[in-house]
């Protein structure tokens, strides 16, 4: 959950990036920390752990305002997908503020965009957290890939999958291009803001 930090006149809140493995969280996160190199605030870190890595920043986002004068400092994660880290993704999402859920288009990897999603909402109710409450924006990332050897999945086929209970805003994007990751990443940060603003009670 954010932290107020009085003397820095700061609200620092965390972003996780989650979704199966290779569907393109870690490229979100390279496109984000390079494309918007004067908001981030130090170096992006990996920590690797047997096999598994998980990387963050710290960034502080222009013109996303202030709330009652303090600055909104935000934390970006990214968490393993493969299914033997499930403890590392747990232990990233705690304390978590919101979720972007990286889906992978390719047709071969709609059950693991499936389970992985399963893993998120059963991660979070172990923290308390409904995941139809907390703030949370949906990427169906790799929509640049034309391969008839690897065929990707129709729009509304992943939203039928994924997003048809969810109901919360959702972007095509290509993480390799950069297309479609700050429109993901802006939403994210907007509904964070709201859900702040609730949380302390200073709208």
């Amino acid at each position: 959950m954010a932290i107020l930090n009085f003397k820095k006149r700061q609200i620092e809140c965390k972003i996780v990036y989650y979704g199966p493995g290779r569907s393109g969280k870690t490229t979100n996160m390279e496109y984000v920390y390079r494309t918007y190199t004067k908001q981030v605030t130090g170096d992006m870190v990996s920590i690797d752990t047997e096999g598994d890595r998980t990387l963050f920043f710290d960034f502080l986002p222009m013109g996303l305002g202030e709330i009652k004068g303090f600055d909104v400092k935000v934390q970006v994660y990214t968490v393993p997908g493969q299914v033997q880290y499930r403890s590392t993704r747990k232990l990233v999402l705690k304390g978590v503020d919101a979720v972007i859920f990286v889906a992978d288009s390719l047709a071969v990897r709609r059950e693991k965009n499936m389970l992985s999603l399963k893993d998120l909402q059963h991660n979070l109710k172990e923290y308390g957290i409904s995941i139809f409450k907390i703030p949370l924006v949906m990427q169906h990332n790799k929509r640049d890939l034309v391969s008839e050897a690897l065929p990707i999945m129709s729009l509304e086929q992943m939203e039928k999958d994924l997003n048809r209970q969810l109901k919360v805003p959702s972007f095509p994007a290509s993480a390799l291009t950069g297309k479609g990751v700050g429109a993901t990443l802006k939403e994210c940060l907007k509904l964070t803001l709201v859900s702040l603003k609730k949380e302390m009670k200073l709208e």
